[in-house]
């Protein structure tokens, strides 16, 4: 039997399906972002300015697309090792830019570069796996799909049952001057391969909002660590940084809460047996629903 492309030719390399007679519940693929209903914004227009370099590829002390510093070498994210290092906004050259098209400052918007598998689990329903080494650093797939305004993420979220799956994260990127960008997508009728990832309370995946043609960020999952072959992918829907433990008040807010929280089935030994959820979404009279949320990175 043929391998079926769940992409439908739209990334490359393909993506495969495991079971083969068995499908995921349809949906819309698209490898990037695409406007939500409430949204104004479309996020593939180009709205940023392009460098002017001339050479093939972009260095930090010319380009003004790295007036940051480097974010990127040999395909891996730089500076690995520290929740810090990731406070500084990721700027990629764009579309408007004189550089190459080999510029290293290229990385997320030439897609996926690994073979990846979307797969059934045993308790988790459908899950996302490797089919290929991945080293430490290496940018995996982006969390792509609508793009929403507050107001329609809570409309989507407060409609949802208790027996729904949520694919919505809200990312809360906090600005040197006090102010919060805030970024709500929603994959579930419109998405890409990340809309498989499953959460883990020790992810393999950890995201970056990294910024190309406009304020809208491509929300990209990075290896935490190198990732073998056949191992699924995870990242911790908290937004937690490699599973920092929980400051005293979150622990205190999971312990106070005695609504009744959905499972997490991650398997690991730090795991604090309940998925993550978004408390400023999923609350409308008296209702509670399930979301992601995920703490970006600092723009200046």
């Amino acid at each position: 039997m043929e391998a079926r492309d769940l992409s439908r030719g739209l990334e490359s390399p393909p993506v495969s399906v495991w079971p083969p007679r068995e499908a995921p519940p349809a949906f819309q693929y698209s490898p990037e972002h695409v406007a939500g209903a409430g949204e104004d914004t479309d996020p593939s227009e180009i709205t940023f300015p392009g460098c002017n370099c001339l050479t093939a590829s972009c260095v930090a002390n010319t380009c003004s697309c790295l007036r940051h510093g480097e974010n990127y070498n040999s395909s891996c994210i730089k500076y690995i090792g520290s929740e810090v290092d990731y406070t500084r906004p990721i700027f990629e050259c764009n579309a408007m830019c004189r550089c190459g098209e080999s510029c290293q400052n290229r990385l997320i918007q030439r897609g996926l570069q690994f073979r990846l598998e979307v797969f059934k689990t045993v308790k988790k329903g459908w899950g996302l796996r490797t089919l290929e080494f991945i080293p430490k650093g290496s940018f995996v797939c982006e969390y792509a799909g609508e793009v929403l305004c507050f107001r329609e993420a809570c409309r989507r979220i407060q409609a949802q049952t208790p027996e729904d799956s949520n694919y919505i994260i809200a990312v809360r990127e906090h600005l040197y001057d006090g102010q919060i960008i805030e970024t709500f997508v929603d994959p579930m009728n419109i998405g890409n391969v990340g809309r498989f990832l499953n959460h883990s309370c020790e992810p393999n995946l950890f995201m970056v909002p990294v910024r190309i043609d406009s304020l809208v960020p491509r929300l990209a999952l990075f290896a935490a660590a190198a990732i073998s072959a056949g191992e699924e992918l995870s990242y911790d829907y908290s937004g937690r940084f490699l599973n920092i433990p929980l400051i005293k008040r979150e622990q205190e807010v999971l312990e106070e809460d005695n609504v009744m929280k959905k499972p997490c089935y991650c398997g690991a030994k730090s795991c604090v047996g309940f998925l993550p959820y978004d408390s400023s979404l999923c609350y409308a009279s008296g209702k509670q629903t399930f979301g992601k949320v995920s703490q970006g990175n600092s723009c200046a």
